[in-house]
C-alpha cells in the first residue's frame, strides 16, 4: 500500500531550500566579533583577494613610504617615553613623588614677628595655579594655619573660603598671640591650602613648612613657594622640610610640647589714687583641651591671698568652645601699696562643665616667693606706680586650691 505524500512544504523546510541551501549554520552575531565570548567555534574568516597587479604597481610605493613615516613616529614616541622615564628618575632621587607634585600650585604669604606685643603675623595674599579638585575643574580654596610642634585646634586658624578659582586672592591677617622668642627658635609654621567640600570631607590640595628660627624679629618676611603633598608617615614632633622650603630653611627637628598647658596675658597697675591693685585678663592662648570635642569652656579666676573676705575673689565670664579665649575684664583690689608686698596673686584658667565639678586647665602665681619672669613682673608692678605692665606667664598643672 503506497503512502502519498503531500504537496504542501512547511515554512522551516522552504525556509531551508530557498535561504540556507547547505547545512544550516548558527546567523552571526556580535559575539563573532569577540571569539573569546561565543559558545560554539567560529569559523576563521575568509581570505582576502590579492590586489590586482595594476594596483600593486600603483600602490606599492605609497605603502611603503607610509610604512617608513609611521616606523618614524613610533621611534620617536619611543624616544619621548624614555625621555619621560627617565626625568620621572631623576624626580624620585630628589623626593618627589611623579611630576603631580609641579602641579599643586604657589602660595604668596608674609611673617612678621613682634617681640614687643608677643604676636606672629602672617599675611596671606594669593594663591596661583592650584590643582582642579572639583568636577568642574576648579576649587573652593583656603588657607589653614598650624603651629607645630602643639595641638592642631590650639593652634589653628583660617582665612575665608574662596567660590570656584584656582587663582584666589585673600588679603587676610592672622595673627598668633602670646609667641616668644623661644617659641620661634623652636616652632615650625604649617600652611596648608585646602578645597573646601560641602557633602564630603575637606580635601588638602598642597602645604608647605616654614620653620621660624631664622626670621628676625621686627622684619617682614615675603615668600612665594610652591606646594607640596603631605608626606605619609610624618611624626608629630618631627617635622621635614627638605622640599619646598629648603630654599628659604634648613631642616628642623622639634621636640614635643603636647604638656604645655596654655598661657595668660595678665596686666597688673597699681593705682595710688584708688589706694588699690587693678588686675587685668586680657587673653588666654593654647589652652589644653578639657571636652571630647577637642576644645574647652575656659574661664579665669583671680585670687589675692591672704583671704581678707569676698573682695579678694573674683572670676571671669565663661568663654565657650575655644582654646584662645579673649577676655578683656579688670578686677580691682583694695590693699595698701605696703600691704600689697606681702600679697600673693594666684590666676588659675578652669574649663566649664555643667552639673559637674570644673576642670582645672592651669595657673600661675605672682609675689614675693615668684620665680622667673612671675617675680619680674610683680616687681615692675610696685615699682612703678600708676603705669599698667602687661607680661605673658605660662601656666602650670600646679593647682593652689587643692593645696588649701
Amino acid at each position: 500500500m503506497s503512502v502519498q505524500r503531500s504537496s504542501k512544504i512547511s515554512i522551516q523546510e522552504h525556509m531551508a531550500i530557498n535561504v540556507c541551501p547547505g547545512p544550516i549554520r548558527p546567523i552571526q552575531c556580535i559575539s563573532d566579533f569577540f571569539p573569546r565570548f561565543h559558545t560554539f567555534p567560529c569559523p576563521p574568516p575568509p581570505p582576502r583577494p590579492p590586489p590586482q597587479p595594476q594596483e600593486q604597481g600603483e600602490r606599492g610605493g605609497q605603502c611603503e613610504e607610509e610604512e617608513e613615516e609611521e616606523r618614524e613616529k613610533e621611534k620617536e614616541k619611543q624616544r619621548e617615553r624614555e625621555r619621560e622615564k627617565e626625568s620621572e628618575g631623576e624626580g624620585d632621587e630628589e623626593g618627589y613623588d611623579s611630576d603631580e607634585a609641579t602641579y599643586l600650585g604657589c602660595v604668596e604669604f608674609t611673617l612678621l614677628f613682634d617681640q614687643e606685643s608677643s604676636s606672629l603675623t602672617c599675611h596671606i595674599i594669593k594663591a596661583k595655579g592650584l590643582k582642579p579638585m572639583d568636577s568642574n575643574g576648579l576649587a573652593d580654596p583656603y588657607v589653614k594655619l598650624h603651629l607645630l610642634p602643639g595641638a592642631s585646634k590650639a593652634n589653628k586658624l583660617r582665612t575665608k573660603t574662596l567660590r570656584n578659582t584656582l587663582n584666589p586672592v585673600w588679603g587676610e591677617t592672622l595673627t598668633y598671640h602670646g609667641i616668644t622668642a623661644c617659641d620661634m627658635s623652636t616652632r615650625t609654621l604649617r600652611l596648608c591650602v585646602c578645597d573646601m567640600d560641602r557633602l564630603g570631607r575637606n580635601e588638602l590640595i598642597g602645604e608647605t613648612l616654614v620653620p621660624l628660627k631664622k626670621l628676625s624679629a621686627g622684619e617682614t618676611r615675603r615668600y612665594n613657594v610652591c606646594l607640596e603633598r603631605q608626606q605619609p608617615g610624618k611624626k608629630s614632633g618631627t617635622v621635614n622640610v627638605e622640599r619646598g622650603m629648603a630654599l628659604y630653611e634648613e631642616e628642623a627637628v622639634l621636640t614635643d610640647s603636647a604638656a604645655d598647658r596654655g598661657r595668660v596675658l595678665l596686666s597688673l597697675c597699681y593705682s595710688s589714687q584708688q589706694g588699690a591693685l587693678c588686675v587685668g585678663l586680657i587673653r588666654c592662648v593654647h589652652l589644653a583641651a578639657m571636652d571630647a570635642n577637642g576644645y574647652s569652656d575656659p574661664f579665669v579666676k583671680v585670687f589675692l591671698r591672704p583671704d581678707l573676705g569676698k573682695k579678694s575673689k573674683y572670676k571671669t565670664s565663661v568663654k565657650k568652645k575655644t582654646l584662645n579665649p579673649e577676655f578683656n575684664e579688670e578686677f580691682v583690689f583694695q590693699v595698701s601699696h605696703e600691704e600689697l608686698a606681702k600679697r600673693t596673686l594666684e590666676v588659675t584658667v578652669w574649663d566649664y562643665d555643667l552639673g559637674m565639678s570644673n576642670d582645672f586647665i592651669g595657673g600661675v602665681q605672682l609675689g614675693i616667693d615668684a620665680k622667673g619672669e612671675e617675680l619680674k613682673h610683680w616687681f615692675e608692678c610696685l615699682k612703678f606706680k600708676d603705669k599698667k605692665v602687661e607680661y605673658w606667664h605660662t601656666l602650670t598643672n600646679h593647682n593652689p586650691e587643692s593645696s588649701d
